[in-house]
């Protein structure tokens, strides 16, 4: 418990300022390396059934697909952005793990 309550607000903490620091290095615009992180984080069921044994959901990181199609079909490609969505992913595939204990 005590590693819980010390883990998460140094990694949160850690996680803003990446997206901070990524955020310079963009012209214009610096807001959107964070909407594309939070985007990038979602996770949807894909799938959801119930067996005798309980309910499964298989959970998809939606939002990282979505924004990496985005990026891809646009022209406004850049590292940091690609940076932000990889984070993103990162968190995402956390949430996907607590969403399966």
């Amino acid at each position: 418990m005590l590693i819980k309550n010390i883990l998460i607000p140094l990694l949160f903490i850690g996680i803003l300022y990446l997206l901070y620091r990524w955020s310079k290095e963009l012209e214009n615009r610096n807001f959107t390396i964070f909407i594309y992180f939070f985007v990038s984080t979602n996770i949807s069921p894909l799938f959801s059934t119930t067996t005798e044994d309980g309910d499964f959901t298989l959970w998809v990181p939606m939002g990282f697909a979505m924004v990496l199609i985005y990026l891809y079909a646009s022209k406004r490609q850049h590292p940091a952005k690609t940076k932000a969505i990889a984070l993103g992913l990162c968190v995402a595939i956390v949430k996907m793990i607590q969403a399966y204990q």
